[in-house]
């Protein structure tokens, strides 16, 4: 997945932003302000994603393209390499879970905001 792809599929979901909070080298996507997806910039290799536990280990066993996230909390997080190793299909699968986790962690007052978006 290219990273104007990854853009466009972020950017398409309810209650999504962009930023650079880090720094402008890394780009955050976040839904009603908490991350789901954090990547690089100019050095665009992989996407740090939210993943359940159990399925994010399962996920490194299964596919050569996952690795545990880099400089992140690796019982929760995996870094989803875009050099092709990892089907588009599967990328956005990834996506959308870290996106759900993020939603379902909300607050109920915050989740009901993202409702009426």
């Amino acid at each position: 997945m290219e990273l104007d792809e990854l853009r466009d599929y972020c950017l398409a979901k309810k209650g999504v932003t962009e930023g650079t909070p880090f720094g402008p080298d890394t780009l955050v996507f976040k839904v009603m302000n908490k991350i789901f997806a954090i990547t690089g910039i100019d050095d665009y290799e992989f996407v740090n994603l939210k993943c359940d536990p159990e399925y994010a280990i399962e996920l490194r066993e299964r596919e050569v393209g996952i690795k545990p996230g880099w400089h992140m909390n690796k019982q929760h997080w995996n870094s989803v390499f875009a050099n092709g190793t990892v089907s588009i299909s599967l990328f956005k699968e990834l996506i959308d879970h870290s996106y759900d986790l993020i939603v379902k962690s909300l607050p109920r007052k915050v989740q009901e905001e993202w409702a009426q978006l």
